[in-house]
């Protein structure tokens, strides 16, 4: 499979995760349900791809990636009909945890392919490329999905979605791939065991505590837009989302920031910084400085994200699709979490409260990665 085809379908994949967020609202008020109620619908998602990754790194550590990924990609497709004509809010919810338990699958395919296929500098390369492609499709899948609802209907964009699914699934070559095959792991238990080491499971930590703010913000941010700024209009919504984009830029020069650091964790640290302080300037009850500060947000993410992933396949000893497995589920438990829980805190206290605990677990990143980067053996340059 070539990587311009693995990138295409990573960017509709990662349509069937994000298009409902900017939607939130529109949900809320169409089935009658509180915005944390509603926000549930990406936590109904996520929850399935905190817990499934490691499970499927498992099964895919002796399968062929490329036919786990058209698997997944067909039943994605189906899921978008499905979600199309569920009848309750309920249903909505049911259709979103199983395409939850799908998602996983398509993206630690996608990802141990990478892994398995390149190595060093080209393994760095191809997965900020892979990483470009997540943004891409989250960025689209927003703003098309806000778009579609604007001009057409929300369920417009859902069969765009499936019909380009199923016809990518259908396209990925028949071929067999050589996996590599280790004669050292006789036992999911000694996968794990793999895992476990210092600096791997403190960057596990980290990328927790980055996604969990980053799904916070980006749930909740038509509600923050609508209650704090007045705007209503779903197209005006999806524009707000624009700030997303400048993280594929920022992303794309990674490779060279990476050159200017003396290692990958200082750069980490740093943009970990930086990532703090846009959360402490989203407090700001002025739209301009707060787009302002969710461009950096978003840019500061994209930065630690496209870094971290590369970095964890350098210091891990786990097979591929281990790794890759378990950095997804720690990502999207952090999703999950932050998907829901900053939400009650909005509710009940506002959007400066709201901030505040994002900022506290961001800290938390901050602190696992500083105390990575003291650990010196494992510290690798960049």
């Amino acid at each position: 499979m070539r990587l311009p085809h693995l990138l295409i379908c990573s960017v509709f994949i990662f349509f069937v995760l994000y298009a409902p967020q900017p939607l939130l609202s529109l949900f809320a008020t169409e089935f009658n349900v509180a915005p944390a109620v509603a926000g549930s619908l990406m936590t109904a998602t996520m929850l399935p791809l905190a817990i499934a990754p490691l499970v499927y790194g498992l099964f895919l550590a002796k399968r062929n990636p490329l036919l786990i990924l058209r698997f997944a990609m067909l039943l994605l497709g189906v899921g978008c009909i499905l979600f199309i004509y569920a009848p309750s809010f309920e249903l909505l919810l049911l259709v979103r945890f199983l395409q939850g338990l799908t998602l996983p699958a398509a993206l630690t395919a996608m990802t141990s392919f990478i892994g398995m296929s390149y190595q060093a500098d080209t393994l760095q390369k191809n997965m900020t490329l892979y990483i470009g492609s997540t943004i891409v499709g989250g960025y689209f899948g927003r703003v098309l999905a806000a778009l579609f609802s604007d001009v057409w209907s929300w369920q417009s964009f859902y069969y765009l979605i499936a019909a380009m699914l199923i016809i990518l699934a259908l396209s990925i070559p028949h071929k067999r791939f050589n996996l590599v095959k280790s004669t050292e792991v006789l036992s999911p238990l000694d996968y794990i065991k793999q895992l476990k080491e210092g600096s791997a499971l403190k960057l596990y930590g980290a990328i927790f505590c980055m996604f969990f703010c980053f799904a916070a913000l980006l749930n909740y941010l038509p509600f923050i837009l609508k209650n704090t700024f007045l705007i209503n209009n779903t197209r005006d919504i999806g524009f707000v989302y624009s700030g997303y984009l400048v993280g594929a830029l920022a992303s794309i020069f990674t490779p060279w920031l990476l050159k200017k650091m003396t290692s990958a964790w200082r750069l980490l640290a740093a943009v970990f910084v930086f990532y703090n302080l846009s959360i402490v300037l989203l407090m700001s009850h002025s739209l301009l400085l707060f787009l302002i500060a969710f461009t950096l947000f978003c840019g500061a993410m994209f930065v630690i994200h496209s870094t971290a992933a590369p970095l964890v396949n350098k210091i891990s000893h786990a097979p591929p699709s281990v790794t890759n497995g378990c950095y997804v589920s720690f990502y999207y438990s952090g999703g999950a979490l932050g998907s829901l829980l900053p939400g009650v805190v909005y509710q009940t206290h506002g959007q400066t409260a709201f901030m505040a605990t994002l900022l506290a677990v961001c800290l938390c990143g901050l602190g696992l990665i500083l105390w990575a980067q003291r650990d010196g053996k494992n510290i690798t340059r960049g």
